[in-house]
């Protein structure tokens, strides 16, 4: 007999495979149609009688991602209008007291879900945990900044679901003074932000970010300019019903030559100097500064202590940039006298190019290049995080992915620890990327520390300290603890 859980919404019913229970596709939020789109989410739905539970609900309206990426990366795309939806596993339903995580995926703040593959949640129910995964506006209708709308409103979804968990996750097992939020790229950037926000204060009571960045927000007038760009590609004012009355697809294709233009032209009076310098030239809608929900730059926030309280693991792929150019022939192809002039467009200065060079003898400058860059991302604002946390009395432990796949050379690059937290190895999202080489092994120490740490333990390593920075490294033919890698690239940077 199919599994039914009472929420205060109605009831529903879930499937269970191999001694896991799923409920998939539960609105957390009502449907943002039309104007509401651009609004604060709304109640959640309620419904009479039994509501099936037992498919991905629809996915934010999100273009697919450019190529090659599209070859590369899981993107399904569901439509409906409840997408303000959360996916539940939980090892029993009845049960009570178990640890709760809940995942924010990424995807540049303007692309993901928590329909892909490589994120089912059943292997950490195995393991005791109930997960939970949300989905929250992406693009202009989450990150826009128009006057008579809320702000930073991709964020309120997120707040959200982490309130509907509090409200509901009993009713699966868990425990809702038990929560580890994480996330990956822009999700791990939402975590970041979470962190500092007043408003998610007793929403959860631990943290993980895997690839972030404490600094991935803008000024608010910023934000306003890129807001006023996009409206004008369309026709129309910065407002929420003028933006509320034209189609996501219209919407989705000014954005996306907005996006372009961009990355073409990164023109600080056109688009803001923060929205370009911390949007790392890619990202022009992300979270904004407005004194309420984000009332100060993430990093600022964790180095003054407000997340002291909150055990936090984090970390990065040791060649996070490598997902962008190994693809597209930079890494193998870039000329060398091309090199000091890239090196600045992607956050370094020229003068790192020998040190970097010299530690990795045989190669390209292509591959110097996507070391610089995966530094100044995420890998020195990971490490600025870490000792912002520990510096205030917050438990920190940090970690890096080593594994590298052979996959069109990607190495280990952004995103490949993936399908390694979540044990799916075998999944559709993860198979190409990992046939290389069995790494069961190496998913099982990393999927083995996060379930440790929900379950309100250490990861399996020493807090870091900034003395011997112990990180721990993900890799085969071991797993183990080193101290302060690559150090001297990380003093570059000041």
């Amino acid at each position: 007999m199919d599994p039914l859980v009472e929420l205060e919404q109605g009831q529903i019913r879930g499937t269970t495979t191999a001694g896991v229970t799923a409920f998939l596709g539960i609105p957390y939020a009502s449907a943002p149609a039309g104007p509401a789109m651009f609004q604060a989410p709304g109640p959640a739905p309620r419904w009479d009688g039994v509501r099936d539970a037992t498919a991905f609900g629809p996915t934010a309206p999100q273009p697919p991602y450019n190529k090659p990426l599209d070859d590369i990366l899981e993107n399904p795309r569901l439509d409906g209008e409840e997408f303000l939806n959360v996916n539940v596993w939980t090892p029993d339903p009845g049960s009570a007291g178990l640890p709760v995580m809940v995942w924010i995926h990424g995807g540049a703040f303007r692309n993901g879900s928590n329909a892909v593959s490589t994120y089912d949640g059943a292997n950490f129910a195995r393991d005791g945990v109930v997960l939970v995964s949300i989905n929250y506006r992406l693009g202009a209708p989450g990150f826009a900044v128009l006057d008579d709308a809320p702000h930073n409103r991709g964020l309120l979804d997120q707040l959200a679901a982490l309130r509907w968990v509090q409200d509901n996750v009993a009713s699966f097992g868990g425990d809702p003074g038990r929560v580890t939020i994480f996330g990956e790229s822009a999700g791990a950037m939402s975590v970041a932000t979470l962190l500092g926000s007043p408003a998610a204060k007793g929403l959860f009571q631990r943290a993980i970010m895997q690839s972030g960045n404490g600094s991935i927000v803008a000024d608010l007038a910023d934000g306003r300019l890129v807001a006023r760009d996009l409206a004008a590609r369309l026709g129309i004012d910065a407002t929420s019903t003028d933006f509320g009355a034209l189609s996501s697809a219209a919407v989705i294709d000014a954005q996306n030559a907005l996006y372009l233009d961009l990355a073409a032209n990164p023109d600080p009076a056109r688009y803001g100097a923060t929205t370009i310098k911390n949007g790392l030239g890619l990202m022009p809608l992300i979270p904004v500064v407005d004194g309420d929900i984000v009332p100060h730059y993430p990093i600022d926030a964790i180095a003054a202590g407000f997340a002291s309280d909150i055990p936090l693991l984090l970390g990065t792929t040791t060649e996070e940039m490598r997902l962008f150019l190994a693809p597209t022939g930079i890494t193998a192809g870039l000329p060398a006298e091309m090199l000091p002039l890239m090196v600045p467009r992607f956050g370094g200065d020229p003068t790192f190019i020998d040190t970097y060079t010299g530690n990795r003898p045989g190669a390209t400058p292509g591959d110097v290049l996507a070391a610089i860059g995966t530094d100044s991302a995420f890998r020195v604002p990971t490490a600025r995080f870490a000792d912002g946390h520990h510096a205030s009395g917050g438990e920190t432990y940090v970690y890096e992915f080593a594994w590298r796949t052979e996959h069109l050379n990607m190495g280990a690059c952004h995103a490949m620890e993936l399908p390694f937290v979540f044990d799916t190895l075998a999944s559709g999202g993860a198979q190409r990327m990992t046939a290389s080489a069995p790494a069961q092994d190496v998913a099982d120490a990393m999927h083995s520390a996060w379930v440790s740490f929900a379950h309100g333990k250490d990861p399996g390593w020493a807090r870091y300290d900034a003395d011997s920075r112990p990180v721990m490294t993900f890799d085969q033919p071991e797993s183990r603890v080193v101290n302060a890698p690559r150090d001297d690239e990380r003093a570059l940077w000041g």
